[in-house]
């Protein structure tokens, strides 16, 4: 998987795996415990969603976010 550079990249990745699944936004908000504005926003690269939260959305659609150094 390539890098992801910009919030609305992680949104879009976000979103296909959420409809890849079968969920609708209100069914991931309801089963992560966020709103489904949240959720439509981050889907959108909100550059300003919270960490925490984004990581739960992206726990509950089983994508693990991975760090390491450039080079």
């Amino acid at each position: 998987m390539p890098a992801i550079l910009t919030s609305r990249e992680l949104g879009n990745i976000m979103r296909t795996e959420r409809k890849r699944q079968g969920l609708t936004q209100a069914e991931l908000a309801g089963l992560c415990g966020v709103g489904i504005t949240f959720l439509s926003q981050l889907e959108n690269g909100k550059e300003t969603a919270e960490l925490g939260k984004t990581l739960t959305v992206l726990t509950t659609l089983g994508l693990d976010v991975f760090i390491e150094r450039r080079g």
